[in-house]
Order: C-alpha cells, then structure tokens, then sequence
C-alpha cells in the first residue's frame, strides 16, 4: 500500500498539569488538576493526519508496558497503520510532563525512553513504507541517526519539523523538502535574530532549503521560499491547550501537500487545523478532523 504520509518519530504518554502561571527556575506551583493524554510528535503528527482523511503510517518505538499499549490502541482506532511501531522491552514508554497555564501556554520536559532507541534498522525495516509515501514527516524527538536515514530513503516530499531544536548537518537539511521551526527553533537553527517579519524572513531565507514554513502561534505562520515570502494570519481563537498547535499544524501540512495542494493552500489549512486544536486540551485528543475545520 502507498500511504500518503509516513511518520517517522516519537510516541509519548503525556502528563499534563494545569498551573496558574509556568513554573520559574527553583519554583513549585500548585496545580488545579492533572490529566494523562496520548502524545509524542510523531505520534500527534500522525493522528493529526489521519483524521484530515489522509493515509498514515507511523515508524518509531514504545516499551512494553501499558502505556506503549494504550498508544498504540488509540492511533489504530483512528486509522494510523502502528505495524513498524516495535514493542521494545528493555525500555519503558517515552513520557512528557507538561505544565499549561490558563492561556494556554506551556511547558513540557520528555524523557525519551523508547524514542531513544529508534533507530536506522527500524527505518530500513519500513523503507517500502517510508520511500513510497507521498510525504515524510519528521521531528526531532528520535536520534538523528534515524532522521537522516529517513531523509535518504524517502523519495516523496520531506517535511521536517525541527523541534526539538538541534544542530543539523548538511546532509540532513540538503534532503529537506520543507522545513518547519517554530520562531525559536528558527533562532536556534540561524543564530539569527527573528524580533520582527523581516528578522523571520531573512534567517529562514539563510537556511540551505528552498521552502521554510515558520510558525509563529497566534500571528499565524510566514511562508519564505526563494520566490517570497507569505504571511499566514492565523485565526482568532480562545485557546485552551497549545501543546498540540505545532503538531497539528504539521499533520494538517503533510495531509494537505499529500492531497496535492500547493504549499500555500495547504499552510492556511494547517493554520485553521492548528487554532482548532488549541481550544481543546491534550495532543491527539485535541486534533480536529476535516469537516470541523471545513
């Protein structure tokens, strides 16, 4: 089967907290409630997908515990093909501990666990996957090892989501159809200032990839390619949870390029998809499907 999008990334069980403000260096707050929900990036990413109605299959790892097995049950029940999911018993389930205050914001630690072990074997397990899908999409919650080996066997359109922000090679970024950092992970990647527009646009420009999408939560996304560069507005919403907002908005991307819009189209898709998911909490929980965000 050729799926229009391969995942190659992170599952997570997440832990959320609801604070009154995020915590500072050296504080304890006291928060109103916690709740578990399913996440990870990749594994967001591939719900976000697959509830826009695209084909999903997901490569990456979770241990042999509940956690892995409540994960994987949940992606299935939305469609996302878990098949070059493996189960690794030696580690446990990858796992984010997030703190979200009342407008939304937040703040997340993840220990790898799983994640940690994803590795080149486990995408040359999925190459057929992998190479023939439409899209591949990417972050960086896995070893890069294995991101680099997705980027060279994908022969689809690569989208990658640099986040966590890290230090990428040449050879990663030169196989990068579309890359996809947040205004700080731009800033990483640069060691450019992004304080206004044109901040934005001139250290996307700087990066060795013809198409950056850079969001920038609630002032939408900019588009820089070597042709322009295109603000996104983003629409107005009450938000509750941003933990998904980037993910979504990257599973939106990849549904839409999948579907073969052009890149434009399919950024002001993922806006609306991402300003959904904000007014409900959790990750996967909180990723809407086509018709809501028609």
């Amino acid at each position: 089967m050729r799926y229009d999008v391969a995942v190659v990334g992170s599952l997570n069980q997440d832990l959320v907290a609801s604070v009154p403000h995020i915590p500072a260096p050296g504080e304890t707050v006291l928060a109103s409630g916690h709740a578990l929900f399913a996440g990870g990036k990749g594994a967001n990413q591939a719900m976000a997908a697959a509830r826009l109605g695209a084909t999903v299959a997901l490569v990456g790892r979770v241990g042999a515990d509940d956690y892995g097995a409540g994960l994987l049950a949940g992606l299935v029940a939305d469609g996302v093909d878990t098949t070059h999911v493996a189960t690794d018993s030696s580690v446990a389930t990858g796992l984010a501990m997030i703190a979200v205050d009342p407008a939304g914001e937040n703040a997340i630690a993840v220990s790898a666990g799983a994640n940690g072990r994803v590795s080149r074997a486990d995408v040359a397990a999925a190459a057929d996957v992998v190479g023939g899908a439409a899209v591949a999409l990417l972050q960086l919650e896995i070893p890069l090892d294995a991101v680099q080996a997705a980027v060279a066997t994908a022969r689809g359109r690569v989208v990658l989501n640099p986040a966590p922000a890290a230090a990428l090679p040449e050879e990663v970024l030169g196989g990068v159809d579309i890359l996809v950092p947040n205004e700080p992970e731009l800033a990483q990647l640069t060691a450019m200032p992004v304080d206004s527009l044109a901040a934005i646009a001139a250290a996307a420009a700087a990066l060795p990839v013809s198409e950056v999408v850079v969001t920038m939560g609630a002032a939408g996304a900019v588009i820089v390619t070597r042709s322009g560069v295109t603000h996104v507005p983003a629409v107005p919403v009450a938000a509750v949870d941003a933990t998904g907002a980037g993910d979504a908005f990257c599973g939106a991307l990849a549904a839409e390029l999948a579907r073969g819009a052009y890149l434009e189209a399919a950024v002001r898709f993922a806006v609306r998809a991402a300003a959904m998911a904000v007014t409900r909490p959790g990750a996967q929980a909180a990723m809407p499907t086509r018709e809501e965000v028609a």
